[in-house]
């Protein structure tokens, strides 16, 4: 008798793999907070170099559209590929509603940071970190009930509807 290996399902191995990191590091909650300390370091870190860079010459409202533009192209593909897993939308119309939602932090900056830095005296970063901490549990909430949407069967038959659970775990 010959003994013939099966050849390796890489695809699928990544796939389980990727499942069960996740899974130790609690699962959603866990994935959705490392997502926001991405978006946060990246911002953060692109608003910083553009103050420095440009100081005087740019106002810091400018920094900060740019740096919300920048930031959430890059941190896209870890929201929809890890924290809000099953999303049904396609990647272009998913991405748009991430901007959309996006939008709503740059709106909180744009409004709250003149507010913060010129009354208030703070400097920018540490404004701009009080305003993402205080927009963050909306965000969420609004990305996990439209941005990453995901279509759930009704118990009572098979019309499918859009609900506000992403996952099933």
């Amino acid at each position: 008798m010959v003994e013939t290996e099966t050849p390796p399902n890489f695809g699928a191995e990544s796939r389980r793999s990727r499942r069960d990191v996740i899974r130790a590091f609690g699962g959603h909650l866990i994935t959705y907070l490392a997502g926001g300390a991405l978006t946060a370091a990246v911002y953060y870190v692109f608003l910083a170099v553009g103050l420095l860079t440009f100081r005087h010459r740019v106002p810091y409202l400018y920094m900060v559209v740019a740096s919300n533009f920048v930031t959430v192209v890059l941190v896209y593909p870890w929201y929809r590929l890890v924290v809000f897993r099953g999303a049904v939308d396609s990647w272009p119309v998913g991405y748009l509603r991430f901007y959309a939602v996006g939008l709503t932090g740059l709106v909180t900056s744009l409004a709250g940071l003149p507010v913060l830095v010129e009354l208030a005296g703070l400097p920018v970063l540490l404004a701009q970190a009080f305003l993402i901490a205080v927009s963050v549990p909306v965000n969420y909430v609004v990305y996990r009930m439209w941005a990453f949407r995901r279509r759930a069967v009704r118990r009572t038959g098979d019309v499918p509807h859009t609900g506000g659970r992403i996952d099933t775990r």
